[in-house]
């Protein structure tokens, strides 16, 4: 595995570390930011597969991971329930519902990450410890990043999160040990 903390860095792996939650915006994120509109009006979208190995991955190391949307979709749901994580959607304030869970978890701010991609994520990303956007984020809202990851969203940016997650465990563990 590729080393994504240089030693410049290591800001940047303790505050991964001392991460608990991991939310994640679902359209542009999970997905390419395209849709199929079916003639009957209903919705699909392409995700990547291997987000669902990551996610299990962030399940191993002890993170709660979470889908925060804007919008209300039935696709999400099914999206949602197969990678076994917890999902808000039809939430116009998403910082709001994230303060809410965080307090409900028993964590502030500092210890949340956000994934987002585009301006309805703004205020989220402003006031998390780690903020996070993919690499097809609107140009508007990468400023706002800590982290913004190599691959696009729905093309692998979700599992990019979870192995940096990873990566930093083993990384603050050391040589040979878990």
């Amino acid at each position: 595995m590729m080393d994504a903390f240089m030693p410049a860095e290591n800001r940047l792996r303790e505050l991964v570390c001392s991460i608990r939650l991991i939310a994640f915006d679902f359209d542009g994120v999970f997905t390419d930011d395209m849709v199929y509109v079916l003639q009957d009006g209903s919705e699909a979208v392409r995700c990547f597969r291997g987000d669902g190995i990551g996610l299990q991955k962030l399940r191993s190391l002890g993170k709660e991971a979470m889908i925060i949307s804007t919008e209300a979709n039935p696709v999400v749901t099914a999206r949602a329930v197969k990678l076994k994580i917890r999902c808000l959607q039809d939430v116009g304030d998403k910082r709001a519902a994230l303060e809410g869970v965080a307090d409900e978890l028993g964590i502030g701010l500092a210890q949340v990450a956000f994934v987002g991609n585009d301006i309805n994520d703004l205020a989220v990303l402003r006031c998390v410890g780690l903020p996070i956007v993919v690499r097809n984020a609107h140009p508007d809202v990468i400023g706002e990043a800590l982290y913004q990851t190599r691959l696009s969203g729905g093309h692998g940016a979700v599992r990019e999160v979870c192995d940096l997650f990873e990566e930093a465990r083993v990384s603050q563990a050391g040589p040979g040990r878990p």
